[in-house]
């Protein structure tokens, strides 16, 4: 007869791997990823508050600042926590496509920027920008 298996006959792995998931629930759609989120967003309305030019406005969730000097954001624009920052790139496709980044934020928190960063600068393989949709982001023409 087999005997139950117990934590002290485990193997290695299952260890491993409750290990890894308990460290996902702590960072990862968690109260302090919530908190990062939030976090970010205040430095998002910050930032858009002193340098946006342009009409600030509620669309698909995202608080979007127009107006913004080219240097004050990335590429077409940037999502930082729930607020996206640009000078007038606020098509649907880009809305919808900023608010995946939004989500991310919102999962990962102050956490994301460092796995951005360490994707990658090419959209064409960050896995943040592909989960976003590519073509939505305007990165295939």
């Amino acid at each position: 007869m087999r005997q139950p298996r117990t934590r002290a006959n485990e193997p290695r792995a299952s260890v491993s791997t409750a290990y890894a998931g308990s460290v996902r629930r702590i960072f990862f759609d968690s109260p302090l990823s919530r908190a990062g989120y939030l976090y970010a967003t205040a430095v998002g309305i910050v930032w858009g508050s002193i340098w946006s030019t342009g009409r600030v406005e509620r669309r698909g969730g995202l608080i979007v600042f127009r107006g913004m000097p080219t240097w004050a954001f990335g590429r077409g624009g940037s999502c930082v926590g729930g607020c996206y920052l640009t000078n007038q790139n606020v098509s649907d496709d880009i809305l919808e496509h900023e608010a995946v980044h939004k989500r991310q934020w919102q999962r990962y928190g102050m956490v994301f920027p460092l796995l951005y960063l360490i994707a990658g600068r090419n959209p064409l393989k960050n896995r943040w920008e592909i989960e976003a949709g590519l073509e939505k982001g305007g990165y295939l023409r």
